[in-house]
């Protein structure tokens, strides 16, 4: 669909914004060069706290990497179908995948698709990935391995969570 009209699937239409946890969370990932070859780094983040409260770090861009991100926001958040859960991504073929939209369905979690090829349409996960590529892959690189793209992960998601200020954590 062109930008004029919004995508029947999106359900959220570029309005990141929730009353509450467990109402909105939006998913995305990107890739990281190491000298061990391609990295890919996956996030799922709660918009009213602008957590991000499932990652995942993998040598292969396969829907169980995003699915293990998705499962771990899962086990920390425990959704219930009562919270009417909105999980928004883009139209990669990992977030599509029967198995992703199984487990959403599963856990009771409707899902919201942007437009093919527009980076608005899921811009707050847009947003704190280009934040991670600037406070972490850029500035401590370059990148020898997984494991070390893992940990510096980590250590940047609990930093982002508990310390970095931003406006949903005042």
């Amino acid at each position: 669909p062109d930008a004029a009209q919004p995508c029947p699937d999106d359900k959220v239409n570029r309005a990141f914004v929730a009353d509450m946890p467990n109402q909105l969370w939006v998913s995305d990932f990107t890739y990281v060069s190491s000298w061990q070859g391609m990295v890919y780094v996956a996030f799922v983040i709660d918009v009213f706290a602008r957590k991000i409260v499932g990652w995942r770090v993998s040598s292969s861009m396969t829907t169980g990497f995003v699915l293990d991100a998705l499962n771990q926001a899962i086990c920390q958040r425990t959704p219930s179908e009562t919270d009417k859960l909105i999980h928004h991504s883009d139209r990669g073929s990992q977030y599509l995948s029967i198995r992703y939209t199984e487990r959403l369905a599963e856990a009771g979690i409707d899902t919201s698709v942007g437009s093919v090829g527009d980076s608005y349409d899921n811009a707050l996960a847009e947003s704190i990935i280009g934040l991670f590529k600037t406070e972490v892959i850029k500035f401590l690189g370059p990148w020898k391995s997984v494991g070390q793209v893992e940990w510096e992960t980590l250590k940047w998601v609990d930093w982002y969570n508990k310390t970095r200020l931003h406006s949903a954590i005042g």
